[in-house]
C-alpha cells in the first residue's frame, strides 16, 4: 500500500514537470493561430492557441449537458416523473452496474474476496440491496465465511422478492452442515413461496424420503406433476415406492388391515415394483384371496422374474408336496422360460423333489453362461444327489464361493450393494434408485441363500473322510447361510435332512 502511495507521488511529480516543461515551450515558441471574426482579426500564440482548444473542448461539454438536462426538464413537464432524478442519478447507476458487473465476473471467476469488494461498491452506488447482497452472499460462501453468508440471506429474507432466494440459501447451507431437519422445514417454507421451482422440490422429496415422511413425499410428488417437473410413468413408479414405503412402516405399527390396503394400492400403482408385489401378494393370501396373489405375483414376473417373487409363490400353498409345486409353479415358469431366474427356480424345486437329472436339465447351460455362486452350488447338489465323489462335490463348492454372488439390490447412484430392497439408499440417501441387477464387483452373498446345502453336505462316501474335509464344508456352509431370501423350491430343514438320508442310502 504504501508502494503504490509513493508510485502515484512520483507520477504526479513527472506529471507537474512535464506540463511545465510543455508551457515553457509554448511560451518561446514562434508562431500561431490567426483567427478573423466579423472582419477583425486575432492572433494567438502557442500557448495561447491550446489553452482556446481546451477551453473550446469544455465549452462544447457543458452544452452538452445542458441540452441533456433541458431535455429531461422537457419530458418532467411532459409527465416523466422520474425523468430529472434520472438525470442526476445516471452517473452513479453507470458507475454502480459497471462494479456490479466486475462483481459478477470475479465471482465467476472464483475471486470471492474481490467480488465482495465490487459488491460493497455497486450498493454504494446503486442502494439497491436486493442485488447486492445476494452477490455479497456468494461471494462469502466462496471464500468460506458462512457467517457474513448467513447474515446476507437473513437480509435477503427480510425482502418480500427476495425472501425465496434467502431462505433457499440457509437451506443450501444447512444441507451442507448436515442439519436435515432444519433444512427440511426451510425447504417447506421455500416450496410454499415458490412452488414450481424444481431444485427445491427435490431437495423437499428427497429429505422427506429421509424423514420416512411418506405422506408428505406423496404430495410433494403430486406437486412436482402438476408442475410439470416429472413425467406421469416416472410420478406413477415413485408414488408406488413411497406408498409400498407407507405400507411397510403401518405394517410395522401391527396395523395389518391399513398395511394390506396401502400394500394393495402400491401394486396398482406400479405392478413391476417386487416388494409392493410380494407385499400385497401376501395381503390376499391373509384375506383368503390366492387367485388374486397368483395374478399379482405373475404380472410382476412378467416385468422381471425374482427370486423373491418365486418365494412368495411357494407361500400360498405352504403344505404342498414337491411334485405339487413344480406343477403349480409352471404357471410362473411357462411366462420367461429362458430367463436364468426360471431356470434356476426349476432347478431348486427339482432338487426339492429329489429329481437330480431334472434339476442337471433345467439347469442347463447355466454354470457356463451365468457362473454365478447360486447355479454353482445348484450344480453341487445335484453331482452330491446323483452320488458324485466327495471332491467333485466340493471343487464345485469351492468354484462357488470364488464365483459372482449374481444379481442383488444394488444402488445406480453409488452402487451400494443392499441386503434387501429399501425406498432410500443406506450409503448416499437417494430416493428410488435400488434395482435388481449384478454388481460390478460383489463381495457380499447371494441375496436368494443356498438352503440346500444340507443336502450337499450329508454323510460322506468315504468312510475315511479326513477332519479337515468337515471343517471346510461347515465353513461353506455358514457361509451360504447369510443370505436373506429362501429359494422357492426348497422345503423346509427336515424335508432337507430326508433327501439327505435317501441321497446317502442310494449311494450304498
Amino acid at each position: 500500500m504504501m508502494l503504490w502511495s509513493l508510485v502515484k507521488i512520483l507520477l504526479f511529480v513527472v506529471l507537474v514537470g512535464a506540463m511545465t516543461l510543455g508551457a515553457e515551450y509554448l511560451m518561446t515558441a514562434e508562431g500561431g493561430i490567426q483567427l478573423t471574426v466579423a472582419g477583425t482579426e486575432y492572433t494567438l500564440g502557442p500557448l495561447q492557441s491550446v489553452i482556446a482548444a481546451v477551453v473550446l473542448v469544455v465549452a462544447v461539454w457543458i452544452l452538452l449537458k445542458l441540452l441533456s438536462l433541458l431535455l429531461a426538464v422537457w419530458r418532467f413537464l411532459n409527465g416523466d416523473e422520474t425523468a430529472i432524478s434520472r438525470y442526476f442519478d445516471r452517473s452513479r447507476e453507470r458507475k454502480g452496474f459497471q462494479a456490479l458487473s466486475e462483481g459478477m465476473m470475479a465471482l465467476a471467476s472464483g475471486e470471492g474476496r474481490v467480488a465482495m469488494a465490487k459488491a460493497a461498491k455497486a450498493e454504494k452506488y446503486l442502494r439497491r440491496p436486493e442485488l447486492t447482497d445476494l452477490l455479497t452472499a456468494q461471494a462469502a460462501e466462496l471464500c468460506g465465511d458462512t457467517r457474513e453468508a448467513t447474515e446476507t440471506y437473513k437480509k435477503l429474507i427480510g425482502n418480500e422478492t427476495t425472501r425465496f432466494v434467502g431462505v433457499r440459501g440457509i437451506m443450501k447451507q444447512k444441507l451442507a452442515e448436515g442439519d436435515a431437519g432444519t433444512a427440511l422445514k426451510l425447504a417447506e417454507k421455500a416450496i410454499q413461496l415458490k412452488p414450481r421451482h424444481e431444485e427445491t422440490q427435490d431437495v423437499l422429496l428427497k429429505l422427506q424420503a429421509q424423514a420416512q415422511d411418506w405422506a408428505g413425499a406423496r404430495k410433494t410428488l403430486s406437486t412436482k406433476l402438476k408442475t410439470g417437473t416429472l413425467p406421469r410413468d416416472v410420478h406413477r413408479r415413485r408414488d408406488a415406492v413411497l406408498a409400498l414405503s407407507e405400507a411397510r412402516e403401518v405394517l410395522d405399527d401391527a396395523n395389518s388391515i391399513e398395511a394390506r390396503e396401502a400394500a394393495i394400492e402400491a401394486n396398482r400403482l406400479s405392478p413391476d415394483l417386487i416388494p409392493a408385489a410380494i407385499m400385497a401378494a401376501r395381503s390376499y393370501v391373509a384375506n383368503g384371496k390366492p387367485k388374486l396373489a397368483v395374478r399379482v405375483l405373475k404380472k410382476a414376473w412378467e416385468a422381471q422374474p425374482h427370486p423373491e417373487l418365486a418365494a412368495a409363490f411357494a407361500e400360498i400353498e405352504p403344505n404342498e408336496t414337491p411334485a405339487q409345486r413344480i406343477k403349480r409353479f409352471a404357471v410362473l415358469t411357462k411366462i420367461k422360460p429362458d430367463h436364468p431366474e426360471t431356470k434356476l427356480v426349476l432347478a431348486e424345486l427339482h432338487l426339492a423333489a429329489e429329481d437330480f437329472p431334472g434339476a442337471r436339465r433345467a439347469l442347463g447351460d447355466l454354470v457356463d453362461t451365468l457362473g454365478d455362486a447360486r447355479a454353482l452350488t445348484i450344480m453341487a447338489a445335484i453331482e452330491r444327489g446323483e452320488g458324485a465323489p466327495d471332491k467333485v462335490v466340493r471343487g464345485w463348492l469351492a468354484k462357488a464361493l470364488s464365483a459372482p454372488r449374481g444379481p442383488q439390490w444394488v444402488c445406480d447412484n453409488c452402487h451400494q450393494i443392499h441386503a434387501e430392497w429399501a425406498p432410500v439408499c443406506t450409503n448416499c440417501q437417494s430416493f428410488d434408485t435400488l434395482s435388481w441387477r449384478a454388481p460390478l464387483a460383489s463381495g457380499m452373498p447371494t441375496a436368494t441363500g443356498v438352503q440346500m446345502l444340507p443336502l450337499i453336505v450329508g454323510p460322506s462316501d468315504d468312510a475315511q473322510r479326513e477332519p479337515e474335509d468337515a471343517i471346510a464344508d461347515a465353513e461353506i456352509l455358514d457361509e451360504a447361510d447369510d443370505g436373506p431370501a429362501r429359494p422357492a423350491g426348497v422345503r423346509d430343514a427336515a424335508q432337507a435332512d430326508d433327501s439327505v438320508g435317501t441321497a446317502a442310502d442310494r449311494e450304498k
